[in-house]
Order: structure tokens, then C-alpha cells, then sequence
């Protein structure tokens, strides 16, 4: 049996972009022959699951899960909006919201490793993962999760499956069901101003200084309209301040005062937010395909 070097498995990762101990033990069960290999890959991993591995996963679901004071939001990509109604897809957004609620994982990595048990595949959440990818034929990826468990309580919005919120508040549950709607509406960046991402507001500072500067105005007042610009992109953003949905004569922090409810904070998922997806470009793809061939 010849042996199992690191450049064969390198090569075969290459092919099939399969895990490298799955590479290992494919190329040990084939005896080297990478051929061989390749073949058991795609019979353990789908015949669509090395390439599938690297395509971009844009599209997706949010789930969410309350259980008293335990809760979990997650969001879990695919490649099409076809995929997000496979039964099969859901169901393995349904058990990573349910598994991070009563598992506590700390990361991606971890909740993969937790078990789980679907459509034959197993034990592992990853193995339920990579058995789908090979049966349904599509990437699909975990991407994120937030868990809330610090004896508040909870309610979840979601608007479809592509907007999902997750509050903590005490007080009303009503109150809190619209703050809820209200921040899968609104999207605001923070609970408070006093939250919001120095980075961001730093973003909005840059902007409304090369605004003010084209005024030309003098220095002090260039100064006092960028401050203003900025108190103004505060307010906007922060929940609290924000118009409240449902009633435009009051802000989201009065509404909740009148209803003796306080929001802890919250989490809001977007399906895809901030991933590139790609944009296929036929004409530049065949044009292009024309000029290998005419290179030949």
C-alpha cells in the first residue's frame, strides 16, 4: 500500500474540497488510489458536496426558539431561495435554534458538535449538515446565533423567515411583541445612542464633515453642523429614540413608559446581511469561454 502523504490528501481536498481527515481516510480505505478515494468521498458526502462546499450561501432562514426566560435566534444560509423551503432545511434550522436554547454552545464550531439526528444522516449536527448538502445539492452554512438566558423575559418576531428578532424586556409582553415588530421594521443599530458602534459613528462623523466642508462656511459652524449630524444619525439608529411604529406621535422609549415596560436589549437577523452575493454575468461567461476555445 503506497503511502498516504500530505500532498495526496492536499490533492484530493483539492478535488473534492471535503474535510482533510475525510480526505485521510477515504485515501486510506482506497489504498492511495486517489480515483478510488474520490469515489468513497462522494458516496459518504453527496455527489454534489465538494462542489457545493464552495459556493456562495446568501440566501438562508431565521429561526427562533422561547422557552420561558431561555431563548435562542439563529441563522443558517443556502444558496437559493428554493432551498429555503425544503422541509429537510428547515428542519435543521429548527434543531440548531432548539440545540443552542438548551445546549449553550459557545460557537459555530461547538453547536456543530452537538448531537443530532435527521433524514438518516448523524450523529452530529455537522454530519446532519454535510449529508443534506450532498442530498438536497446545495451549500448550506451555520452562520450565526445569539442566546439569551439571564432570567428576563422574551419575545421573538419573524417576518417570514429572512427577518428574525429576538427581545429581552421585562413588563408587558404585548409592548414588548410590538418592539419586537417594530425593530424587524426599523432595523436600528443599537438599544440606546450610548450603544451605538463608535465605528459607525465615527462613518457618519467622516460623512457629515465632507458635507459641511463643500457649505463653505466658517470652521465653527462646519463644527456645530457635523455635531448636529451626528446627534441626528444617533437617534435614528437607536431604538429608543426611534418614531415608534405604530403611533408616530411617540418614541419607542415613551411607549414603552406608558406600558411600565423595559427592553434589556435585543437581536435582529437579516438573511444574508453583509455577505456579497455573487452576480453571474452570461454574457461575459460564454464570451469568455468563446476566447479559450478560439486560443486553443
Amino acid at each position: 500500500m503506497p503511502a498516504i502523504t500530505a500532498s495526496l490528501v492536499a490533492e484530493l481536498r483539492a478535488k473534492t474540497d471535503a474535510p482533510m481527515m475525510e480526505c485521510k481516510k477515504a485515501l486510506t480505505e482506497a489504498e492511495g488510489d486517489i480515483a478510488r478515494a474520490e469515489e468513497i468521498l462522494r458516496v459518504k458526502l453527496g455527489n454534489k458536496a465538494g462542489k457545493a462546499a464552495s459556493r456562495v450561501t446568501a440566501e438562508g432562514v431565521i429561526a427562533a426558539t422561547v422557552n420561558g426566560s431561555t431563548g435562542a435566534i439563529v441563522e443558517v444560509n443556502c444558496e437559493t431561495d428554493f432551498v429555503t423551503k425544503n422541509d429537510s432545511f428547515l428542519a435543521l434550522v429548527k434543531s440548531c435554534a432548539e440545540l443552542i436554547a438548551s445546549h449553550d454552545p459557545a460557537d459555530v464550531a461547538a453547536l456543530s458538535a452537538l448531537p443530532l439526528s435527521q433524514d438518516g444522516f448523524g450523529p452530529t449536527v455537522e454530519d446532519v449538515r454535510k449529508g443534506l448538502i450532498g442530498k438536497i445539492g446545495e451549500n448550506m452554512a451555520i452562520r450565526r446565533f445569539k442566546r439569551y438566558a439571564g432570567g428576563g423575559q422574551l419575545a421573538s418576531y419573524l417576518h417570514g423567515t429572512r427577518i428574525g428578532v429576538l427581545v429581552e424586556f421585562t413588563g408587558d409582553e404585548v409592548a414588548a411583541k410590538d418592539v419586537a415588530m417594530h425593530v424587524a421594521a426599523m432595523k436600528p443599530k443599537a438599544l440606546a445612542t450610548s450603544d451605538v458602534p463608535a465605528e459607525l459613528i465615527e462613518i457618519e462623523r467622516r460623512v457629515a464633515a465632507e458635507k459641511a466642508a463643500e457649505s463653505g462656511k466658517p470652521a465653527e459652524i462646519v463644527a456645530k453642523m457635523v455635531d448636529g449630524s451626528v446627534q441626528k444619525f444617533l437617534k435614528e439608529v437607536s431604538l429608543l429614540n426611534q418614531t415608534f411604529v405604530k403611533n408616530d406621535k411617540q418614541t419607542v422609549e415613551q411607549m414603552l413608559k406608558e406600558k411600565a415596560t423595559k427592553v434589556a436589549g435585543f437581536t435582529l437577523y437579516v438573511v444574508g446581511e453583509g455577505i456579497e452575493k455573487k452576480v453571474d454575468d452570461f454574457a461575459a461567461e460564454v464570451a469568455a469561454q468563446v476566447a479559450a476555445a478560439k486560443a486553443q
